[in-house]
């Protein structure tokens, strides 16, 4: 029997799915991070590989902000249930309750209140052990500190300082009571293989990563996309269409 050797995007692969795997093998309770963009869309393509024929044991977490583009909840709405896997979502109530948003309080409240301790409360009351999340070492400079099993302590804090050696495949899971993990099944990838494995697996992605028309104005030498309401236009400000793409995904504006 011949072998054939594995390229490139198959090596990743098989990492990622031994991860994923070892992950589900050795945590309690583990979770995977789902923000909707084309690293999510991938992770997910994975997860459901990893165990198919199956539905996957570990469910998907959306820390909903509020301020994601309406196309990306609907494209999560929409692969959700395509995919029958167990979606959760989890809004901070205490910044539903103050109204927080990026343009009233500003982007760094904002994302303390609704990303940062909206996380932490979604973890504590899941009581996960383990959160997979989609980051990759090419990305900056502190992510390329990351271990695959990167450990936080009961404060959800990372230490860079304190982490674990990790030796070719082998990974340690053990934690003491109230720690916790964050897994990086993607570490390895670069953004042009994440992009050549959506095209060669025919993964689904949000479409606002490909150009089309769509509304925008133009504002401090940028072009905004006035998704809805939640933009207030400035004076003078009048939408117009443009053909735009986004690179990245995140919150809205």
């Amino acid at each position: 029997m011949t072998l054939l050797p594995l390229s490139h995007l198959d090596r990743l692969e098989a990492e990622s799915i031994h991860i994923l795997r070892e992950v589900a093998a050795e945590f309690r309770a583990p979770v995977m991070l789902y923000s909707v963009g084309k690293d999510s869309s991938v992770l997910l393509h994975l997860l459901l590989k990893a165990f198919a024929p199956s539905p996957p044991p570990i469910p998907l977490l959306h820390v909903d902000t509020r301020w994601k583009f309406g196309e990306m909840i609907a494209f999560r709405d929409r692969r959700a249930a395509e995919t029958g896997v167990d979606l959760r979502v989890h809004i901070n109530p205490d910044g539903i309750a103050q109204d927080v948003g990026p343009i009233s309080h500003g982007a760094a409240v904002h994302t303390d209140i609704m990303k940062t301790q909206g996380l932490k409360q979604a973890l504590e009351q899941g009581g996960f052990d383990a959160a997979i999340g989609g980051a990759r070492r090419d990305e900056e400079k502190s992510r390329a500190k990351e271990r695959v099993f990167s450990f936080r302590n009961a404060r959800h804090r990372w230490d860079p300082k304190n982490q674990r050696p990790e030796l070719w495949n082998l990974y340690n899971a053990r934690t003491k009571p109230g720690e916790s993990v964050r897994v990086f099944p993607l570490s390895n990838w670069t953004e042009l293989d994440i992009w050549l494995y959506i095209y060669r697996e025919r993964i689904p992605v949000v479409p606002l990563y490909f150009a089309a028309p769509r509304p925008v104005v133009e504002r401090d030498g940028a072009w905004i996309m006035v998704d809805d309401d939640r933009l207030p236009l400035h004076d003078g400000e009048t939408p117009q269409l443009r053909s735009v793409r986004f690179r990245t995904l995140g919150c809205y504006p």
